[in-house]
């Protein structure tokens, strides 16, 4: 048995499906990766690039519960690291496990076709075609903007936030940051560094949480409130939370009216600091643009230099028919364990999640299970469709309605689901062909 695997992506989640598919057995593997190393989002570049990290940006979760499962962060690296260290991480774990002579960098893929047996056809940009028995999809989901629906037109400078790099363009300006998301936050705390006013406008109350609690970081600390039952475990976040910042109403916000964990959440230790400081000033949602001004939902106004949309990003698939898969603006994406379509056995969808936790454990745990299945060790389940009905009934009564919680998952449960589905004949590790040093 020597089937052949065509990768999409060379980032965190290709990175880790390559090693899972060379620890399960699979020898044939080719890897598709559009720039010239690993790393996708976590490559750093001043300009505007696929990149969507900017030059002061840690990770949101800790490092502990970021690692892969056998590939320990240094432990010398902070408990939040910077992409800088993140990407060194990466560039480690692809020496130590051999995985870029699989890889083809500076090479897209323009066309990907499911064929009559189920195999695939993948199509490069420069017109060669090879066929392949499976295809694992790891290219990630954070890098087509999605803009918001505002009326009007903004005439000032407008972009998104996966175009900001640097708060330095920024000095003396008047910017508001659209969002209260991750890098929403982000951004308005680096910008009022410089700028001569920043405010952020919130659509909805959001939950902002510091990065740690008691000490530690926030993760670790609802780690072990898995143990609770959760009719105890969403008062005592409630509680906690509110022990260590007091009422969002202090800081000109909304009080959030529903449990913590129903939306993805917002970590951030400076924004609620800058607030207080008169830094940063917290605007209802955006509903018109006229010339510079901007119209918010209590009817008040405000000229600005800027305008950063930090509206997130659409899950998009270049290289599919649309009418095969089109998940760009569903609230519902049928997919079992996040990763497999009802009636398409042979591509799994890896890193297609949005957890409240990091991505890289999950997909490493995806890419295992998937490897094996490849190998003959896990069978797929026959009801898939309901299978992935009810993860989608399921995530409709845990998050709120919103497209950005169409692949919400909670990370704990959803890693324990996984790793009980890993056949217990996977194998570990053996090393490569040839040994990387560690």
């Amino acid at each position: 048995m020597n089937p052949s695997v065509c990768v999409i992506g060379a980032g965190c989640s290709g990175l880790t499906t390559i090693k899972n598919l060379v620890q399960a057995g699979v020898t044939d593997i080719t890897c598709y990766e559009r720039n010239d190393q690993i790393g996708g989002n976590w490559v750093f570049t001043a300009g505007n690039s696929h990149s969507s990290v900017c030059e002061t940006t840690h990770i949101i979760s800790s490092k502990k519960l970021s690692e892969f499962l056998d590939f320990p962060m240094p432990e010398h690296y902070p408990d939040y690291p910077s992409h800088r260290q993140v990407l060194a991480y990466f560039q480690a774990y692809a020496k130590r496990f051999g995985l870029e002579r699989y890889i083809q960098f500076n090479t897209t893929v323009a066309h990907a076709e499911e064929l009559s047996d189920q195999r695939w056809r993948i199509q490069l940009e420069d017109g060669s075609v090879r066929e392949f028995d499976y295809l694992f999809v790891a290219n990630g989901h954070h890098s087509v903007p999605r803009w918001p629906q505002v009326e009007g037109r903004f005439e000032g400078e407008y972009l998104h936030a996966h175009d900001y790099k640097t708060n330095a363009p920024f000095t003396g300006k008047r910017v508001l940051v659209i969002g209260a998301g991750n890098s929403g936050c982000d951004c308005a705390v680096e910008i009022s560094r410089v700028a001569e006013r920043t405010d952020i406008s919130l659509r909805r109350p959001t939950y902002i949480i510091p990065k740690f609690l008691m000490g530690k970081p926030t993760d670790t600390y609802n780690a072990l409130l898995q143990r609770i039952p959760r009719f105890l475990r969403t008062p005592l976040q409630r509680l906690s939370l509110r022990l260590q910042i007091g009422d969002y109403r202090q800081y000109g916000l909304e009080r959030p009216d529903y449990p913590i964990t129903r939306a993805h959440p917002t970590l951030n230790s400076e924004l609620l600091y800058r607030i207080r400081h008169g830094r940063v000033t917290p605007r209802k949602g955006t509903v018109k643009f006229e010339g510079q001004r901007v119209h918010f939902a209590d009817g008040q106004s405000e000229a600005y230099d800027t305008v950063i949309a930090a509206t997130g990003y659409r899950i998009a698939f270049p290289f599919f028919d649309r009418s095969l898969f089109d998940f760009e603006d569903a609230e519902r994406i049928r997919l079992y364990l996040r990763m497999i379509a009802p009636g398409h056995p042979r591509v799994f969808f890896i890193g297609l999640t949005q957890p409240q936790g990091c991505i890289w454990p999950l997909s490493d745990l995806q890419a295992k299970l998937a490897a094996n299945h490849v190998m003959g060790r896990w069978p797929m389940p026959d009801n898939i469709g309901q299978l992935a009905d009810a993860e989608c009934d399921k995530i409709d009564q845990e998050f709120m309605s919103a497209k950005r919680h169409a692949l919400e998952v909670h990370f704990h449960p959803f890693a324990n689901q996984l790793q009980r589905l890993i056949p217990a004949d996977a194998p570990a590790w053996k090393g490569s062909l040839v040994e990387a040093e560690a």
